[in-house]
């Protein structure tokens, strides 16, 4: 555990890198920023050689892989950033200095046990692409398949393990600050950076990852993921199926291949809302890097170290909060963040659904080119703040995916729609699963459950009131309330604890 003189020093050596790369000259000049934070930065800066442009891909990747992950979600915002930012930060997707190949092979045959020369006929030294946490080479296998063989950078875990260190460091400092920071919850946003992170550095729980998505994506059309070689797969290397096609960020080459691009970011909005809705389980890294486009048009996502899981309920109420939106009811969107539990009871509905309208109904209908993102985000961080919602960081992840998924389908189709995309996908889910079909067979899964309890119910009976020993006298002919303990008692248990399951039988039948 590192001190705090520590903390504070890679805070400061962190704060001064970005400042010298000229990444903090939006915070300062942004009005909203608050005037403490905007103090800071000019603290941070003084004395530094500004550039005239900002360098924010060399910033973060001066920082550490850790925020190189941050970068590439910001890379998906041109609407947040700018173009010209957005631009920049996408050479952090994969496009960063490879470590040596010497390196690469060492960590291949350590991890996997074998030579190179048993493993693969030839292995390319140089990577076709280099990402914040591994790097990946094009190879042929021992038996003449092609294949991807994705290798973790040397020294990766640790340089994660001191990053996340710190951050957790900080956020307990921020939340002591006060109640505003407190409600943010920064600790357990942090811990749950920290989830996905250590997840990400096991290449076997991406490939297991990878597996299970393209058996949950089976059935939807221009959408796959490669396959695992799960013999050449380890917990520092993966080998996967080899994929020829076009990165999404290389629209104009997309274009000039004869891809429909406003088709290609229906489809991507489509498979996301699958993934997330229908499934419950989502790839969470989908910025442009990791997207390929196949010549017949089949949209092929790589990179699963980060994956994203919400039950049935919670996707239930993703699905009726975006229909909501969609058709303009905010009362309903406001009732399910009520039952939810995402806003204190001691709240009023009226009031809640009246500040959704606010913000939901200067944007409905319009295209994302035309939408003001930074006025939108200051009005749903005021509601959250007015109505005391703590952070749900079990949400985090889906609400960084579906930035992303956002900020991907405007490169392809600047006058995409999200409502009008996600609508007929989000209302047909909702009939299948809440509809009278849906009611029907819940109702029948319950019944299938209730009946399954009867014979252990039985035998819990039986255990409870065991049969005599010997066999018992002839009855003695008098009333038979006299009857004591045993036999009799047992079936009239029985008896009850029948009539009680026909009662549930009945009433999840009516």
């Amino acid at each position: 555990m590192a001190s705090t003189a520590t903390h504070l020093f890679r805070l400061l050596k962190w704060g001064r890198t970005l400042a010298r790369h000229g990444a903090l000259r939006g915070i300062e000049r942004d009005p909203l920023t608050p005037p403490p934070v905007r103090r800071l930065v000019k603290l941070a800066r003084f004395g530094a050689r500004i550039p005239r442009v900002p360098e924010y891909a060399h910033a973060f990747e001066a920082l550490g892989p850790a925020a190189i992950k941050f970068g590439q979600a910001l890379a998906t915002r041109p609407d947040l950033v700018g173009p010209e930012a957005a631009a920049d930060l996408l050479r952090l997707q994969d496009d960063l200095p490879p470590a040596p190949f010497e390196e690469i092979r060492t960590a291949i045959e350590q991890a996997l046990g074998k030579p190179i020369d048993q493993l693969f006929r030839s292995l390319d030294p140089e990577p076709v692409g280099a990402a914040s946490i591994a790097q990946v080479h094009r190879a042929v296998t021992s038996d003449g398949r092609e294949v991807a063989v994705k290798v973790l950078r040397p020294g990766v875990e640790e340089e994660f393990a001191k990053a996340l260190d710190t951050y957790e460091w900080a956020a307990a400092q921020a939340e002591a600050l006060g109640p505003e920071l407190q409600r943010l919850r920064p600790r357990l946003v942090i811990a749950t950076f920290r989830q996905w992170t250590m997840r990400e550095l096991d290449l076997r729980r991406e490939a297991a990852s990878a597996s299970e998505l393209a058996e949950a994506m089976e059935a939807e059309p221009g959408y796959c993921v490669p396959s695992i070689d799960w013999q050449r797969t380890a917990r520092r290397v993966m080998t996967l199926e080899w994929i020829d096609g076009i990165k999404v960020s290389r629209r104009d080459e997309l274009i000039a291949a004869g891809h429909d691009v406003k088709a290609l970011a229906g489809r991507l909005v489509r498979a996301f809302l699958r993934q997330a809705i229908s499934e419950g389980f989502f790839h969470a890294d989908m910025h442009q890097g990791n997207l390929l486009v196949r010549p017949d048009g089949t949209i092929v996502a790589i990179d699963f170290g980060i994956m994203g899981r919400i039950d049935r309920r919670a996707r239930m109420w993703l699905a009726e909060i975006l229909y909501g939106l969609i058709t303009g009811n905010y009362e309903r969107v406001a009732e399910i963040h009520f039952e939810a539990g995402y806003v204190p009871p001691h709240h009023n509905l009226a009031e809640f659904t009246t500040a959704l309208r606010a913000v939901g109904e200067p944007i409905r209908g319009l295209p994302v080119k035309d939408i003001s993102i930074g006025n939108m985000l200051d009005g749903l961080f005021a509601i959250t703040r007015d109505f005391d919602m703590p952070t749900q960081p079990h949400l985090l992840l889906l609400q960084k995916t579906m930035v992303m998924v956002e900020g991907v389908a405007q490169t392809l189709d600047p006058d995409i729609n999200m409502w009008e995309t996600a609508g007929p996908f989000v209302r047909e889910w909702i009939r299948t699963e809440i509809g009278p079909e849906a009611w029907a067979a819940d109702r029948i899964v319950e019944l299938g459950r209730t009946l399954a309890l009867i014979p252990d119910l039985i035998r819990r009976l039986d255990h409870q009131f065991p049969r005599p020993s010997a066999a018992p006298p002839p009855p003695p002919l008098v009333d038979v309330h006299v009857l004591g303990r045993g036999s009799s008692w047992r079936y009239a248990a029985i008896g009850i604890a029948a009539a009680a399951v026909g009662s549930i039988i009945t009433l999840l039948l009516t």
